[in-house]
């Protein structure tokens, strides 16, 4: 039917023949969007941004809070003004050193591609890398599109969370000083991501916990590694996996 509708298009004349090419120039548009709002639809949300900077900070802040350090600040003039001997666990420079290398940190996550939602993002070796290792070991030849010595390196999607870290707690800096300071009774992921970052319609990932459970499919339980490993070779002797999905 198509084929026909175009043969019409061309004994017709140039009119219907330019609305045809209308018509495909349009499509063709269309269709680049699609693929472009595919190509990204993976990338790490401003909620999930917000809400790794958030657990960051507030646990790099929890580890330090335990010293019973006091600095003292200032200096002893001519005029006889004395130091100021304050506790290092309120002080300005224990929030500095928490901010330092702060974003840096999340190169030490790895997208957990068997997790739903913000649970992708997570420490440590996913399952699925930790499966693909195995059946290197194993002897399997395993092709990723990237060489072996690689395999550890952050994927796109955290080398973007990175950098959106980075954006974001520069904008906002002002906001997590407020918070140390004055509003500590708070968790800083309501007071900074809920308070300032996300408009109400953007804060669902934030509710998002790991219980083990959070499977990508679900009411299905996650599959044993041996099953996922047999399902692996079964396919080929030479799997390909996305590199981005580990």
């Amino acid at each position: 039917m198509r084929v026909r509708a175009c043969v019409d298009c061309f004994v017709m004349g140039p009119v219907r023949l330019g609305i045809l090419l209308f018509i495909l120039a349009a499509y063709g548009a269309w269709a680049g969007t699609m693929k472009e709002e595919d190509d990204t639809e993976r990338l790490p949300s401003k909620c999930e941004v917000c809400k790794l900077l958030s657990m960051e900070l507030q646990e790099e802040l929890s580890r330090s809070g335990r010293s019973r350090e006091v600095l003292e600040l200032g200096q002893v003039l001519d005029t006889g003004k004395r130091k100021r001997h304050v506790p290092y666990s309120v002080s300005e420079t224990r929030l500095e050193e928490a901010l330092e290398n702060l974003c840096e940190r999340i190169l030490d996550y790895s997208v957990h591609a068997e997790r739903k939602g913000s649970l992708r993002y997570a420490k440590g070796q996913s399952q699925t890398m930790a499966t693909l290792k195995g059946l290197v070991q194993k002897g399997v030849k395993v092709d990723l599109g990237i060489p072996l010595e690689l395999w550890d390196e952050p994927s796109v999607e955290v080398t973007f969370l990175k950098k959106q870290c980075e954006t974001m707690l520069e904008e906002f800096e002002d906001v997590v000083g407020d918070w140390y300071f004055h509003h500590q009774e708070q968790p800083l992921q309501h007071f900074l991501c809920e308070g300032h970052v996300l408009p109400d319609s953007e804060t669902a990932c934030l509710q998002e916990t790991w219980t083990g459970k959070e499977k990508i499919r679900d009411g299905q339980e996650e599959e044993e590694e041996e099953e996922e490993e047999e399902e692996i070779t079964k396919t080929s002797g030479n799997p390909k996996h996305d590199p981005e999905d580990l």
